[in-house]
């Protein structure tokens, strides 16, 4: 999964959020097909076995719509599309959602977590053996994406700052291959599946800070234009409880979990053994209960801080953005991080509250 947010991106994001709110005609409040798109990622795999099995069938069917599951190639690509209405609902991360749709004037609504990385995103060194060490040395990542955001969080919680560092941006394509190729690229930061192949290539390289260190802050989410869920919430609902059920069967283990780990498997490209080893490090939320309680918790709050703070310092929000407050996200008890006059991020835990309580 290509987890950026490129400056790049962020201008296409703009250009094609002006044509979605300026030149579309609105949504009509009886549209019954929905599209929904995602890229290959351990957290959206789920969603194979979901179309597959008909399982989102059978909650389309209750509520009488058509939702439809895509599997696209570029990530990047397929936001670009949710913002200019080819999709009605896209996963991403929680940052990226930030500096492409919001950033881009899009009104959308996180309305399903499906977990946070807990130790797939990495900085691998061959030589230093902590944060500290990488004071005025160089790290090769891609720039302004979740990796770099890890990165400034590392040197914050180590007492340093981003300018302590030099970044070299490199794609995610060329990084493993660059780090086993090149004796002068000792430092990197990325992701699973590039992080266990960079660790056991390279001789003497180690992980010396990962995303289990930063609990919840790299979000993996699905999200919807605001509009949208209001006028056709029966999407959210439809949507929401297939992805509930499915998740309780791959919870459940043994037979019924079976099906789905073989379809995640195959769809990663790998075995059972390397599924396990992407989960082990993915923090799923397993129940509806876990999911409402995250995204309402304070602490969630602080996350959407940090995370909007280093999009700003990066500038990611976009030109004739001259404050961190530039944009508002509003938050479940209804209070507004930043410009109440300039809502563009709703986390709406609804749909993961009735599916808690059984009223779905």
């Amino acid at each position: 999964m290509k987890r950026i947010a490129r400056c790049v991106a962020a201008a296409m994001a703009v250009g094609l959020a002006w044509l979605a709110v300026s030149g579309a005609p609105a949504e009509a409040a009886a549209k019954k097909t929905f599209k929904i798109g995602y890229v290959v990622y351990v957290g959206f795999m789920p969603l194979n076995w979901m179309q597959s099995s008909g399982m989102m069938k059978k909650w389309s069917d209750k509520y009488g719509v058509d939702v439809q599951l895509v599997q696209i190639n570029d990530y990047v690509a397929g936001v670009n599309q949710f913002i200019a209405g080819d999709l009605d609902a896209v996963a991403m991360t929680n940052m990226d959602q930030l500096v492409m749709p919001a950033a881009g004037g899009v009104d959308s609504s996180l309305f399903l977590i499906t977990d946070y990385s807990n130790g797939n995103d990495a900085i691998v060194s061959k030589t230093a053996k902590s944060v500290k060490e990488l004071d005025g040395k160089e790290l090769h990542l891609l720039q302004y994406s979740v990796s770099h955001y890890l990165l400034n969080r590392a040197l914050i919680l180590n007492g340093m700052k981003l300018s302590s560092v030099k970044t070299t941006n490199i794609s995610d394509a060329e990084i493993t291959a660059a780090f086993l190729t090149q004796p002068a690229m000792e430092h990197a930061v990325a992701w699973k599946p590039m992080v266990p192949d960079m660790v056991k290539g390279a001789k003497g390289s180690e992980i010396i800070f990962d995303s289990s260190k930063i609990p919840g802050e790299i979000m993996d989410v699905f999200v919807a234009k605001t509009q949208t869920l209001k006028d056709s919430p029966e999407f959210g609902k439809a949507f929401t409880g297939a992805w509930y059920e499915t998740l309780a069967k791959l919870n459940a283990g043994g037979a019924e979990a079976e099906p789905i780990r073989t379809v995640m498997a195959a769809s990663l490209g790998t075995d059972e053994a390397g599924l396990k080893t992407q989960i082990d490090t993915t923090h799923f939320f397993s129940t509806p209960q876990e999911a409402a309680d995250f995204l309402t918790a304070p602490k969630t709050k602080e996350i959407w801080d940090y995370v909007r703070t280093f999009c700003f310092e990066q500038g990611l929000y976009g030109q004739g953005a001259d404050s961190v407050d530039t944009i508002g996200i509003q938050h479940p008890d209804g209070s507004v991080m930043g410009s109440a006059k300039n809502v563009k991020i709703r986390i709406d835990p609804s749909f993961t509250k009735l599916a808690a309580e059984g009223k779905l």
